[in-house]
């Protein structure tokens, strides 16, 4: 039995989504840890519909794994559009996938700024296509840090039914 019986659901639904459309998914997560992979994989045979993800917690496995630039880094920070969509597209290619969505946030409950403050999180999500088309959103979140990561990955799931 998951844990999580909604973000179960939602996995659920986001699986035979893509399944219908014949492509898989990869992650590039940041500030959840690999809560979204997790959750894909407690579907029985979402090998059929997820390639895998990598934890990018430190900006130096952002450049190392999802070829996230290091100027990028240091002018925007590591929560913000330009890094989220660099990570969500260097997953789509190194992971071999259709579909990649990458989250990087401020789950608190220190961190956060005046202009990033605690339960910002970004998120991109890259189509691969002749050229991969990405999306990225920015959302501020409220409640505590456990509650901005489950919203976190609510939402990254949610919006892949959309893709």
């Amino acid at each position: 039995m998951p844990t999580d019986p909604q973000l179960f659901d939602l996995a659920s639904r986001v699986g035979a989504h893509l399944l219908a459309s014949q492509r898989a998914l990869a992650t590039a997560e940041s500030c959840t840890g690999g809560w979204i992979g997790k959750v894909a994989t407690d579907v029985a045979g979402s090998s059929a519909w997820y390639r895998g993800g990598v934890v990018v917690y430190s900006n130096a496995l952002k450049q190392r794994l999802v070829k996230v630039d290091a100027a990028m880094l240091a002018q925007h920070g590591a929560v913000s559009e330009p890094v989220v969509r660099a990570m969500a597209e260097g997953a789509l290619a190194t992971l071999d996938a259709d579909i990649a969505v990458s989250v990087s946030g401020i789950a608190g409950p220190d961190g956060g700024s005046a202009d990033k403050p605690v339960g910002t999180v970004w998120f991109a999500w890259c189509v691969k296509g002749a050229s991969p088309q990405t999306i990225a959103e920015r959302r501020v979140f409220s409640g505590d840090r456990e509650q901005v990561r489950r919203q976190t990955v609510a939402l990254a799931l949610e919006r892949m039914l959309e893709l």
